[in-house]
């Protein structure tokens, strides 16, 4: 099965949750309510490794892997407020998980190699990564070689050599009409992987299954907003497909935004609209908690979104009215993330402030409208699909660039459809300032998305102005969008691993590591 198109809702503008960074805490709640359901429920018992050499090892604690991986091991969705209490609720459930670091060979900087019991006598192994902005992937279960994302509902059923086969030519398969099938074989047996776009009657395959002789019968629920099917299309992939695609139509980057995600999810462009909309009045209250001012413990920074305006009223600031709204707007939604507020992570938690902050910031102190607004994000999203399809959004494989400086882009674009450019204006702005930042390094100190996240996040969002105005003003990209993303991506796979959203840079200096000390002993 090739893999799906990216989902502006799935891949770019979402999960809503709470926490510092998707990666870490979405995309490992993810990977553990898959193995929950494999068991039936809250297992008694799971074990989780992470390599040596991968960007876990290091930061799971500090980053929320270990909070997102318990929570959905609970079942417990990572908006409810009490999710930093994992460890406690965990304990309370008689669930038992232990977390361990060893040397096994991980190809992927963010891989989880995972042990399960469930109190029915259920044993399970499962490896899967978090592919960044909350984006996860199965890949092996019990030594098959799988793949398994969460955008469809998945029957796996694991049967002695020569039964996948059979069964999957039974009638029962083929009555319950699986958007794919496909059969593996291991030294163990086989297994049958039955993927559908809507949910099955688990019944009828299960007393298939025991007459082929199951060993196994997994029934798994999709977890993304926008599910996938056998007959998934979407218009255009590139900026040049998209260019493309719009020749002669006249269409506003919102527009053509809207017209890729109904293709990819089989819907109407309203409803995608109004998706868009619910995700902005989410984006909207993240800012206010932020403006309010927050409170937190584990965490580095106070409040200091305030400073800002409270400077302005004092003329001590340099005159800049919406650059100045946009800093304060972006340091609110970044102090929301960090004191466990809800964020959407956009397009991922650690680079929300910069996307969030700067459309929000730039459109209020504008005078714009809600649906304004709401246009100019999906103008953003469209650019977030580019990326997804060209490069990541993970900075433990391509540095910051591709998280604030993937935002920045992606606010650049939404900057200029704020303003009524058109479509061509609109990814001119997201290749000049994906440029601006090549070989940007993500480099957290004392193990929290915070330092040096918040200016990255502030430095996304001034560098998206500036260049949504020569963008607008007709300046010359030079270099065509796709172009800057694959060369952006080429920076971020040959940057070192210890500027990959591991432990180097401004993270290996001395105050970072009294910092950490200090945050330990908390």
């Amino acid at each position: 099965m090739d893999r799906m198109p990216a989902s502006i809702f799935n891949d770019v503008i979402g999960p809503v949750m709470r926490g510092p960074s998707s990666s870490h805490v979405a995309g490992a709640a993810r990977i553990a309510a898959i193995v929950r359901q494999s068991v039936g429920g809250a297992p008694m018992r799971a074990v989780v490794d992470f390599d040596v050499n991968g960007s876990l090892a290091a930061s799971h604690d500090g980053h929320g892997t270990d909070m997102g991986f318990v929570c959905g091991m609970l079942g417990k969705e990572i908006t409810e407020p009490d999710v930093d209490r994992y460890a406690r609720l965990a304990e309370a459930a008689g669930v038992e998980i232990e977390f361990r670091i060893l040397d096994y060979g991980a190809e992927h900087p963010n891989n989880y190699r995972i042990e399960v019991w469930g109190r029915g006598g259920e044993h399970h192994r499962w490896e899967g990564i978090s592919v960044g902005g909350g984006m996860i992937e199965m890949r092996r279960y019990d030594g098959f070689d799988i793949s398994l994302c969460g955008d469809f509902y998945e029957v796996l059923v694991k049967l002695p050599h020569g039964g996948a086969a059979a069964m999957k030519s039974s009638r029962a398969v083929a009555g319950s009409a699986p958007d794919f099938a496909q059969v593996l074989e291991s030294g163990g047996g086989s297994l049958l992987s039955l993927k559908y776009s809507k949910a099955p009657e688990p019944e009828a395959l299960r007393v298939a299954a025991a007459e082929h002789g199951a060993l196994d019968f997994v029934l798994i629920a999709p977890m993304l907003p926008t599910l996938s099917r056998a007959d998934c299309a979407v218009p255009f992939s590139t900026a040049g497909e998209m260019r493309a695609s719009h020749e002669g139509r006249g269409l506003a980057m919102w527009e053509l935004a809207a017209e890729y995600e109904a293709a990819r999810g089989g819907t109407a462009k309203e409803d995608v609209l109004e998706k868009m909309r619910g995700l902005v009045s989410i984006m909207e209250g993240a800012l206010k908690e932020g403006l309010a001012g927050t409170e937190y413990t584990d965490r580095i920074l106070g409040p200091q979104a305030y400073l800002i305006e409270a400077a302005c009223k004092e003329g001590a600031l340099i005159p800049c009215d919406i650059l100045n709204n946009v800093i304060k707007s972006v340091t609110a939604i970044m102090e929301t993330k960090s004191a466990m507020g809800v964020v959407v992570a956009a397009p991922t938690a650690g680079s929300c402030g910069c996307l969030l902050g700067t459309l929000l910031g730039a459109g209020f102190a504008l005078g714009k409208s809600r649906e304004e607004i709401t246009r100019a994000m999906l103008a953003a999203g469209l650019v977030g699909i580019f990326i997804a399809e060209g490069a990541t959004f993970a900075a433990e494989v391509g540095g910051c660039q591709v998280e604030c400086g993937a935002g920045s882009g992606m606010a650049a674009a939404g900057l200029v459809q704020l303003m009524g450019g058109s479509a061509e204006r609109c990814i001119d702005a997201a290749s000049m300032a994906l440029q601006n930042i090549t070989g940007l390094a993500c480099d957290p100190v004392a193990n929290r998305v915070e330092v040096p996240c918040l200016g990255k996040n502030v430095m996304g969002g001034s560098n998206a102005v500036a260049s949504a105005n020569m963008a607008l003003a007709g300046y010359d990209k030079v270099i065509p969008l796709d172009e800057t993303i694959a060369a952006m991506y080429d920076v971020g796979l040959k940057l070192p691993l210890e500027l990959r959203c591991t432990f180097g840079g401004l993270g290996k200096s001395p105050t970072a590591l009294r910092l950490l000390e200090k945050m330990k002993n908390r």
